[in-house]
């Protein structure tokens, strides 16, 4: 009895270790040490065209905070177009070495979105957002770093008025507002931060981290 316990038990430690989070290779990253971050259009799968320019509004900010020279993304487009590079897609498929000679960038960053929806389902609506990311050497083309988030929010009503019927009405109008209008920008900037602070996947720390006070 006491053998099969503890064959149970290591079976059971094993598979905790199993879904422990992985550590990421950050070794092709720190030897490439990039001191500066291209930020090229996003390529956009969801069915909202403006997406991706709510995207790229929440990318820099952290990206700089983290401590890399971030190329500005209204001027990164502006030029690319004027190379003939009109299309995310375009971007995506040009010569990374060519965008990091075309910029003097040490690293660039594509993301993909893969969702953008506000989901309406009985009484109420679930926004979701997701994100793939990679980063790539301006210099060599070689993969540095990538990652993966998906962010869900459902508006909860926590202040019951005592009437059931009145507490539906209100659901059903938080719901349709939600829906007629999703704000996905916080949803976006805490996927960001997530995937760059805290996940796994957080990127080092770059030449221009500012210390803490």
């Amino acid at each position: 009895m006491k053998k099969w316990l503890l064959v149970i038990g290591i079976s059971l430690l094993a598979g905790c270790a199993a879904q422990a989070p992985k550590e990421m290779d950050f070794s092709a990253f720190k030897q490439e040490n990039p001191h500066s971050i291209l930020v090229v259009p996003v390529i956009n799968d969801s069915v909202d065209v403006d997406a991706p320019n709510y995207f790229l509004s929440t990318i820099s900010v952290p990206l700089a905070e983290k401590g890399y020279y971030v190329f500005p993304v209204n001027t990164v487009k502006t030029v690319l177009e004027g190379e003939g590079l009109y299309d995310a897609n375009l971007v995506h498929s040009a010569d990374p070495v060519r965008l990091g000679n075309m910029f003097g960038a040490d690293a660039i960053l594509y993301v993909t979105i893969n969702e953008w929806d506000a989901q309406y389902v009985v009484l109420s609506t679930t926004v979701t957002v997701s994100f793939t990311y990679r980063i790539v050497s301006g210099k060599s083309g070689e993969e540095l770093w990538t990652a993966q988030k998906t962010m869900q929010y459902t508006p909860q009503q926590n202040n019951s008025s005592g009437s059931p019927l009145a507490d539906l009405l209100v659901m059903a109008v938080s719901a349709a507002i939600t829906r007629a209008a999703p704000n996905y920008m916080p949803l976006t900037q805490q996927a960001n931060y997530q995937v760059l602070y805290i996940d796994p996947t957080k990127l080092p720390e770059g030449p221009y981290r500012k210390p803490k006070s």
